[in-house]
């Protein structure tokens, strides 16, 4: 949903780390479990941040919209729906303490 720390992030690299480190990092399980890791962090700071700044421009035209003529909607849309490269790392560090913690 957005926000610090990233859940996304910290879930899936605590699944790369721990299979790494229970299975070996030369192993099928790892190299999956890694290109999930590799394409859950890249949407969540690529693709679901664009849809915040799209979010932010349509919020911009519906106001200047309404100025002139009647209320098309007086729904917001979320303008937060991806993670900063900060929110990112925060789940990253979570994955690793909780890796370390069930190891």
């Amino acid at each position: 949903m957005g926000g610090m720390p990233s859940a996304h992030s910290a879930f899936v690299f605590s699944l790369a780390l721990m299979t790494g480190l229970k299975e070996g990092f030369g192993t099928t399980a790892f190299a999956i479990a890694f290109a999930l890791m590799v394409i859950v962090i890249y949407d969540a700071m690529g693709v679901r941040a664009e849809t915040g700044k799209q979010g932010a421009v349509l919020n911009r035209i519906l106001r200047e919209v309404l100025v002139e003529g009647q209320p098309i909607t007086e729904q917001k849309l979320k303008e937060l729906v991806g993670h900063t490269p900060l929110e990112v790392c925060g789940g990253v560090v979570v994955g690793i303490i909780m890796v370390l913690i069930m190891a």
